[in-house]
This record gives structure tokens, C-alpha cells and sequence, in this order.
């Protein structure tokens, strides 16, 4: 049974991780075409599972780890990093807090399309005529001031 495990964990894990790792890369320098994100999002799952599973296949091997300390410093840190990057204290705000700022922006500008010249003017803090010169400028015709 153990065999058979090993015969098929190790290649998920490391089918998984090249998905995962290729993917990841290209998340982070912004290449997002097709399905990647989705792709690495839902397949790391099979990152996941086949890492449990090859740890299971081949626990003895992995807790000899344990009485090393170069092991068990890469194993620590790799543990402070994941928990670390899960605390409040970088300033990442939650997927609520950015929809709830999208959905005020969009307000906002619903509302600055329905005001008068006079208002937006306030707002740009020119004067009306400077707005209306700005906007011309710009390419954009003033039909009713």
C-alpha cells in the first residue's frame, strides 16, 4: 500500500507544484491571461493533497527531520512566514472594505454626472468659465451652462 501511495503522491505533488509554482509567478509579475488565476487558485488544492499524501507515504523519512536543526529552521521559519503573512499588521484591506471604496466610487460619480457645472466646479475648485475652458480643451463640448 505504501509503495503504491509513494508511486503516484510524489508526481501530484510535484504536477501540482509546477502548476502552482508557474502560475504563481505569473500572478505575481501580473501576466494574467486565460484561466491562471482560477487555474491557481483551484489547483492548488492538488498541490495540497499531494504534499499530505507524500508526507504520509513517507513520514519515517519526515520526522528524521526533526533531529535536525537545519530542518527543523527552514521548517520553523517557512511556519513563522505563513502566520505572520496571516496577522492585519501590513495594511491589506479586506475583499469587503475594497468593494464597499468601488461601490462609493461609483456613487460618487453617478453623482457628479447628474450636478450642475457649478457643482463640479466646486469640486475641481475652479470657477465654472475655467471648468468649461479645461474642458474644451480636453475635447469635451458644453451644450447648457
Amino acid at each position: 500500500m505504501a509503495q503504491t501511495l509513494k508511486s503516484w503522491a510524489t508526481p501530484l505533488a510535484v504536477g501540482a507544484f509546477i502548476i502552482s509554482g508557474i502560475t504563481g509567478l505569473l500572478i505575481f509579475f501580473e501576466i494574467e491571461l486565460g484561466i491562471i488565476e482560477p487555474v491557481h487558485k483551484w489547483l492548488s488544492w492538488l498541490f495540497v493533497a499531494g504534499v499530505v499524501l507524500h508526507l504520509a507515504s513517507n513520514w519515517k523519512q519526515f520526522t528524521g527531520y526533526f533531529s535536525k536543526k537545519p530542518a527543523i529552521g527552514i521548517i520553523g521559519a517557512a511556519l513563522i512566514v505563513t502566520i505572520t503573512s496571516m496577522l492585519p499588521i501590513f495594511g491589506e484591506e479586506k475583499e469587503g472594505k475594497t468593494e464597499e471604496r468601488e461601490k462609493s466610487g461609483k456613487i460618487a460619480v453617478q453623482l457628479l454626472e447628474s450636478s450642475s457645472l457649478e457643482t463640479i466646479a466646486l469640486v475641481a475648485k475652479t470657477t465654472p468659465k475655467l471648468l468649461v475652458e479645461q474642458l474644451e480643451k480636453s475635447g469635451i463640448i458644453v451644450k447648457d451652462q
